[in-house]
């Protein structure tokens, strides 16, 4: 009771077995060919045009029966990010490795938010680290807050 099939991704799954396949055979037969004249253009051709074909049609499975309808749950979300132990790389610039692994291990060893932890441990104010730990910015890159260079 309470089971979802997962089906449909499996089936994708599936496809891109299929595709990675035909990409082999592909590369197998443009490697076979001479000069302008490869003979093996016909094994090329099916192979491309089914895998075009089974990922258009994969991708319209996945997006209308297996995507469409989700529920982004954003509050849940926002929670669990708060909670990743991974959001402290971003203040290694500022307070040092060791400080930001206490309180990645103290905030997971809690079950308290990164960020709560963080404001009784780093010795940062909450508006400081709060721009340290966006996660929008981490997904930027470069270093957002050391004096050794990159973001800002």
């Amino acid at each position: 009771p309470g089971k979802v099939n997962p089906v449909i991704p499996e089936a994708v799954a599936m496809v891109a077995a299929q595709v990675i396949g035909n990409d082999a055979t592909i590369t197998v037969a443009g490697q076979a060919g001479n000069f302008q004249l490869n003979v093996m253009l016909p094994v090329i051709a099916l192979n491309l045009i089914q895998s075009i074909e089974l990922l258009a049609s994969a991708a319209r499975v996945l997006a209308d029966k297996a995507i469409a309808g989700f529920k982004v749950n954003e509050a849940r979300i926002g929670e669990a990010v708060g909670r990743n132990p991974i959001l402290v790389t971003s203040l290694n610039p500022v307070i040092g490795y060791e400080k930001g692994a206490a309180i990645a291990k103290k905030a997971y060893a809690d079950g308290r938010p990164v960020m709560e932890v963080a404001l009784e441990m780093s010795g940062l104010d909450a508006e400081e680290l709060g721009r340290l730990l966006d996660p929008q910015q981490l997904t930027k890159g470069g270093i957002h807050g050391g004096s050794t260079g990159g973001g800002g």
